[in-house]
């Protein structure tokens, strides 16, 4: 399938921002289900320094500053990508063989894998998640099943419901309340699956806005998405991490479909927010999210710009509270739904 993608993200400040540094994560990713053709990144007002590169997990990202004062800041990514389904590779591995695959042993063989079985900022360690894990992880199962069985029961006992949590809500909250949108369900899986001593990361990416013919619409298709990874350590080196939907209840090899395009992974969200900064100035502002994913069928040079995509608003006011020699240094993120 040829999809394209593009994310528009345009914040309002009030008063101007004086000067402020970027990390975006937009360009999407290229494995053995995905090749990305192409890939742009337009920033307005234009950046005093740019330059991608790699993070410790292989994701690109872009740093870019700006030393000018101004009241708008515009960021559009714009993506072409190629995907296609994968087998799933037969696995008989235990999730208590993996588990123990994991449990630290003096001069043990080292798995890079290891460092996503820890807790991370937006995925802590606690009973409650345990709890809601153990009835999935009956004794003997499969790595493969059990994370099928979580998968399905997140999808099953939480309700989808946008602006019930913020980008800072914690997992837990969402947990209890049942509720909540995908960043949330991921948190929560990774939780669980964490909890229980498997391997498990989060991914970031988007899904085909429109439908495929005979399908109903995807929840959460018209913004940025996540979803969790897990890894199966009896796999090939290079096919060991299995991707699950808990929003939309579908999994798959490399990605939960061909209708999916991965940006990129990490331990939670915090890693891999699409767009975060620091800016001095700007007390106040407002942001605007779009994100339109288009299959390409007949025509691939198809400008994005001119198709409308659907659009998500935000507002935040943050107090100064400053004196007159101080400049104000804040951060905001873009959270994902």
């Amino acid at each position: 399938m040829l999809l394209q993608v593009t994310h528009e993200t345009l914040y309002h400040y009030q008063p101007a921002v004086e000067t402020a540094q970027h990390v975006a994560y937009l360009q999407p990713r290229t494995h053995a289900g995905q090749n990305l053709l192409s890939h742009s990144l337009h920033i307005s007002p234009q950046p005093a320094q740019q330059r991608d590169m790699p993070d410790v997990y292989g994701n690109v990202r872009c740093f870019f500053s700006l030393q000018v004062p101004h009241e708008e800041l515009n960021v559009v990514a714009r993506s072409l990508v190629s995907t296609r389904l994968l087998p799933s590779p037969k696995s008989g591995l235990t999730w208590e063989q993996q588990r123990e695959r994991f449990r630290y042993q003096a001069g043990g063989q080292f798995d890079a894998a290891a460092e996503f079985v820890f807790a991370s900022p937006f995925v802590p360690r606690h009973p409650e998640f345990l709890i809601y894990a153990r009835p999935s992880f009956t004794a003997g199962a499969s790595v493969l099943d059990v994370a099928l069985s979580l998968m399905q029961r997140i999808h099953a006992d939480f309700t989808y419901e946008s602006q019930s949590t913020q980008i800072n809500t914690p997992a837990l909250e969402a947990l209890a309340q049942r509720k909540g949108v995908c960043q949330d369900f991921a948190h929560i899986m990774l939780a669980c699956l964490r909890a229980m001593g498997q391997p498990a990361r989060y991914v970031s990416g988007y899904l085909l806005t429109e439908p495929a013919p005979g399908t109903v619409k995807l929840v959460g298709s018209d913004a940025s998405h996540a979803w969790v990874s897990v890894y199966v350590a009896d796999l090939p080196e290079g096919a060991r991490w299995c991707d699950f939907d808990p929003t939309n209840n579908r999994w798959g090899w490399h990605a939960p479909g061909v209708d999916y395009v991965t940006v990129a992974t990490g331990r939670d969200f915090g890693d891999v927010s699409p767009l975060r900064g620091v800016i001095h100035g700007g007390a106040s502002h407002t942001l605007t999210v779009g994100v339109t994913v288009l299959e390409i069928k007949e025509n691939p040079t198809i400008d994005p710009v001119n198709v409308s995509g659907t659009t998500q608003t935000q507002s935040q006011g943050q107090g100064q509270g400053q004196g007159q020699s101080q400049s104000q240094s804040q951060s905001h993120s873009q959270s994902q739904t």
